[in-house]
């Protein structure tokens, strides 16, 4: 095994040993990173709805998704960058790995100030474009103002836990996820109960917690990754290389705004349905991404086994791998889809409190539905993952076109007949998973030769 972080920091060569435990030792960590951050989102979410009350909890929840589709962009240009690093780290070519990093960091960056000014600039529009109810509207804007100054914290995380990824090591990004996890959880419980604060402090305490884990990152590279950080002769521009990683970040940056745009679209419809099904939808997406973030971690994980043998040309591993992939997400979603339908009214209950009967119900409703189907995104996480790692982005959008197309135009048909109300918006979700695996698994019957080791 390479040692590429210096002083003992190991990576991990996904290209060599078992397969099925080289995917779980590197996934596991993503995955226990994942759900602490969808902890920590949790519990702003039972802190403001056990605290602050249902309006304020439908305006974090339509807050949440409005920030989770900017994170996204950023964050999908950072994966798709991280691919094209774990294809260097396969080649073991650092110098092409180094300069990569510093072309992606500039270019990123220039995204996230755009993004970030656009936000401040027409947070009203937005408003009104998702249809924020009038009660609901100055809670809304408040929690978005103070958040929104964590996008680069955000851009600064995701940079640099892609590249330790990309070349094995998911365990430190892991390590300053979860210390800035318990300092939100903790801030959220001194801000709110204590001191009596309203929704800006709870968004105060997430900026708080991601400046923690960017800045740490950063400090962590520049300190301890000695083959990986930076030389002078790194800092030059290459227009092919740019080239390269734009064909991976730019189509991943657009499936992820793609993805959350579309829920973003499905956040509006839920809106024009009044407070009570905004905040059964607000706790129901925590439950829900809780249920399946495991699967879309360990999707990313299998990304970055895909793209290493990729760039080693090993076909054959690449093959044993999708099957033994499969196998473990199918596994896993049945576990998970039997917790989530037997116990949705609990999980429920713990967001808003027995007495928010209303609520209760509209939640049981959704995670019933959802619930019952995950294996359907488990196997649509593999496909983004498989065709990210093969040089076929452009794939990975379609089938995001073809998902998140088919819930927007089927949940606003369904909605509209009484007979389904809020729960046409449900029935679209899964519909749209499936049809997006048909697809993916039918393309990728119809091209069964890869052409391996060949990305420059």
């Amino acid at each position: 095994m390479r040692k590429v972080l210096g002083r003992k920091r190991e990576t991990v060569d996904l290209t060599e040993g078992s397969i099925s435990k080289k995917l779980i030792l590197f996934a596991f960590p993503m995955m226990i990173g994942n759900l602490l951050q969808q902890f920590y989102n949790i519990v702003d979410t039972l802190v403001v709805g056990r605290f602050l009350g249902e309006s304020a909890l439908a305006a974090v929840g339509s807050s949440y998704t409005l920030m989770i589709f900017l994170i996204s962009v950023i964050g999908g240009l950072c994966m798709g960058s991280g691919v094209y690093f774990s294809m260097q780290f396969g080649k073991k070519d650092f110098g092409a790995l180094r300069q990569s990093f510093f072309i992606a960091f500039i270019s990123i960056l220039a995204v996230t100030v755009i993004l970030n000014a656009l936000v401040y600039l027409f947070l009203e529009e937005i408003a009104v474009f998702m249809r924020i109810p009038a009660e609901v509207c100055p809670l809304f804007c408040c929690y978005l103002r103070i958040v929104f100054a964590g996008i680069f914290a955000a851009f600064l995380y995701n940079i640099f836990a892609n590249l330790l990824r990309a070349v094995g090591n998911s365990v430190l990004p892991l390590v300053f996820l979860a210390v800035s996890s318990v300092v939100n959880i903790l801030l959220d419980l001194l801000f709110v109960p204590v001191l009596h604060w309203g929704v800006g402090s709870v968004a105060a305490a997430t900026v708080c917690a991601q400046y923690l884990s960017g800045i740490g990152m950063a400090v962590y590279y520049f300190l301890r990754c000695d083959r990986l950080k930076l030389r002078r002769a790194d800092m030059k521009w290459d227009r092919r290389i740019f080239l390269n990683l734009s064909r991976f970040s730019l189509m991943t940056g657009l499936q992820q705004s793609i993805m959350n745009f579309g829920i973003l679209l499905v956040q509006g419809l839920v809106n024009s349905f009044g407070t009570v099904v905004m905040a059964a939808f607000a706790a129901g997406v925590k439950i829900d991404t809780l249920a399946y973030c495991p699967v879309q971690d360990f999707g990313n994980a299998f990304s970055s086994f895909i793209a290493q043998n990729y760039g080693a040309g090993k076909k054959e591993r690449i093959s044993k791998g999708i099957r033994s992939a499969a196998g473990m997400v199918f596994i896993f979603s049945a576990v998970i889809s039997c917790v989530v339908v037997l116990f949705a009214a609990p999980l429920m209950s713990l967001f808003v409190g027995s007495e928010s009967t209303a609520v209760i119900a509209v939640g049981v409703e959704y995670l019933r539905i959802e619930g019952a189907c995950y294996l359907g995104i488990g196997i649509l996480f593999l496909l983004y993952g498989y065709y990210r790692a093969v040089d076929r982005p452009g794939v990975s959008v379609v089938l995001t076109v073809i998902s998140l197309g088919t819930r927007v135009v089927l949940a606003c048909f369904l909605s509209a007949f009484p007979v389904f109300g809020a729960a046409g918006i449900w029935l679209a979700i899964p519909i749209g998973w499936v049809l997006a695996d048909a697809a993916g698994i039918l393309y990728g019957l119809g091209k069964r030769r890869l052409p391996v080791g060949k990305t420059e």
